[in-house]
């Protein structure tokens, strides 16, 4: 190997890079701004959407009640309800989305209150679906209410304290430091986006590099220059991984910006494991968790840029090369997904599985939770499967069928 060599062919690469728009913008446009976008974009257009939601009254069908005035009368004078008036089954409407709920007052409920007998109120919603949980939820509190009511009142008329049926009260703290709370909470989605980013990065650059490079015609001139093989793969590689870690650094470094943005202009109020804003919620994390994330993924950014590089060798066409390389996305994610499920935890088994190892732990050091077996372990199968993959990628560059495959 000559450096000077693998230098040399790495900047004529990222000159070449630079020039092209298709990098520039998986590299460059889509981290800097697209993602911060359309994060925030979503975020803010869910919020909106759930706070309209919540402010807005719920259409409710009462089903009976017609013995049980009071009730339907603290019902209808209720804000957050509408009570619309049943036109056809209420089941129906329910699924249809044109009412949130349906409340059925059971025969003689009103009577019940005072009497005794435990009646029942049914509440009938779509489930999954946000509106109809909202009513809901709203009718369920209304009910809640009206029996907490009941039983204090019947406890009065028998000259009882209220407190008679809470004899105890119950709260909850939390004694997880703040980082450990954080890193539950999105330590699973921080590798994910990472894996998917290191994986998109280095995609399209290598197909450029490659088959690009044989629709173009340019291959054959590079390697009818005075520069042995291994130093031309190496040089693209590098470029290939400089792009991949580029991407990934860009993302994560325009949206903590604004993120931090985002904090100063809603103002903060921090609490166990989370900054607190007006637009929402923020879990904290620990630094030094994401430092380890970065080292452990540097070997899958290698594993990935000389996987990439190699299997776009095969390619005649930027085209072909974009449908051998495009379905692999589903192969990246489908580890990094089951790694965000709950259940699914580090252990000796986990540990020796590709990208879906590297999910768990690195969620396990963004909580704060350093296995160092397990990181060990995980780092030089990495590791190994890094040097493979560049030895793969070497392999196919001195292969003339390959490199020049009709």
């Amino acid at each position: 190997m000559n450096w000077n060599n693998i230098l040399t062919i790495y900047l004529k690469e990222l000159k070449d890079s630079l020039r092209d728009r298709r990098t520039l913008i998986s590299m460059i446009v889509v981290p800097t701004v697209v993602m911060p976008l359309l994060m925030f974009g979503v975020g803010k257009v869910m919020s909106k959407i759930i706070k309209e939601a919540q402010e807005e009254a719920s259409s409710v069908v009462i089903l009976g009640g017609a013995d049980s005035p009071g009730v339907v009368a603290a019902l209808k004078a209720e804000k957050k309800f509408r009570i619309v008036a049943p036109a056809g089954d209420y089941r129906t409407l329910i699924s249809d989305k044109k009412i949130r709920a349906a409340v059925e007052i059971q025969e003689g409920f009103e009577a019940s209150l005072k009497d005794g007998g435990g009646k029942t109120v049914t509440i009938y919603h779509y489930e999954g679906e946000l509106k109809s949980g909202i009513g809901a939820g709203e009718l369920e509190k209304f009910f809640r209410n009206l029996r907490e009511k009941t039983v204090g009142a019947r406890l009065v008329a028998h000259g009882l304290p209220e407190d008679i049926v809470r004899p105890f009260e119950m709260k909850r703290q939390n004694v997880a430091p703040p980082e450990k709370v954080g890193g539950n909470i999105i330590g699973g989605i921080i590798p994910y986006i990472i894996i998917i980013l290191c994986f998109t990065g280095a995609m399209y650059p290598a197909m450029d590099l490659t088959a690009g490079e044989k629709e173009r015609g340019t291959m054959e001139t590079l390697l009818c220059s005075p520069v042995s093989r291994i130093n031309i793969v190496l040089g693209k590689f590098l470029m290939v991984l400089t792009a991949s870690i580029t991407t990934m650094l860009l993302t994560l470094v325009s949206t903590g910006v604004a993120t931090t943005l985002g904090i100063s202009m809603f103002g903060v109020s921090a609490s166990a494991g989370t900054k607190a804003t007006a637009a929402g919620v923020i879990p904290l994390i620990a630094p030094e968790g994401l430092i380890g994330v970065f080292a452990m993924v540097a070997p899958i950014a290698v594993f990935f840029a000389a996987l990439l590089l190699a299997i776009s060798l095969f390619a005649k066409s930027y085209k072909e090369a974009q449908s051998y390389v495009s379905p692999l996305i589903i192969v990246v994610i489908m580890p990094a997904v089951l790694g965000m499920l709950p259940g699914i935890e580090l252990s000796s088994r986990t540990a020796l599985v590709p990208i879906l190892s590297l999910s768990l732990v690195c969620k396990e050091m963004l909580s704060g939770v350093w296995h160092w077996n397990y990181i060990a372990l995980i780092f030089g199968s990495s590791c190994l499967y890094a040097i493979i993959a560049l030895g793969f990628a070497v392999r196919m560059f001195n292969r003339e069928d390959v490199m020049f495959r009709a």
